[in-house]
């Protein structure tokens, strides 16, 4: 089962968050935290928040609804920051005139998953690490023979 959070109108680029958004993709939610507490970004703290978030609705769910959830076994199977409404702002330029310019927000969704229930194991890995059934066989190398026709000229031009 998927539990989620969201942020929603963050004062934060999309392109920004999804910097720190993949830090954390794949990660046990604790390694997740750890990242976020000493990652140097601006939006990271609002990223953290968001997590112990999803954290405490898996809690919730697990206390409240009778859900046997183990939140040691979470891990972040999705994290995503959408384009929210732009902001148009308009700056003063030389001779009177103006420039506009676009102030961008971001939609942050985060969702955790238990890890081994339902087969999501299989689906889980980290980002950036490759599983060894995942890799594609190496191509064969395909030799071509010129035609005889094609030497002669060759030869021809030295």
């Amino acid at each position: 089962m998927e539990f989620r959070a969201q942020a929603r109108f963050m004062r934060v680029s999309p392109q920004k968050a999804r910097l720190v958004l993949d830090l954390i993709k794949g990660l046990r939610v604790e390694e997740a935290m750890n990242t976020l507490a000493f990652t140097k970004k601006r939006v990271a703290p609002t990223v953290l928040k968001l997590v112990r978030s999803a954290v405490e609705n898996a809690n919730y769910l697990s206390a409240e609804k009778g859900i046997d959830v183990d939140v040691d076994n979470l891990y972040v199977k999705r994290a995503v920051a959408n384009d929210g409404p732009r902001m148009k702002r308009i700056r003063p330029a030389p001779m009177g005139r103006a420039y506009r310019y676009v102030r961008r927000i971001a939609h942050i969704e985060i969702e955790l998953a238990e890890r081994g229930k339902n087969g999501s194991e299989a689906l889980a890995s980290k980002v950036g690490e490759e599983s060894v059934s995942a890799q594609a066989p190496a191509k064969k190398a395909v030799v071509r023979k010129k035609s005889a026709g094609k030497k002669k000229a060759v030869a021809a031009r030295k």
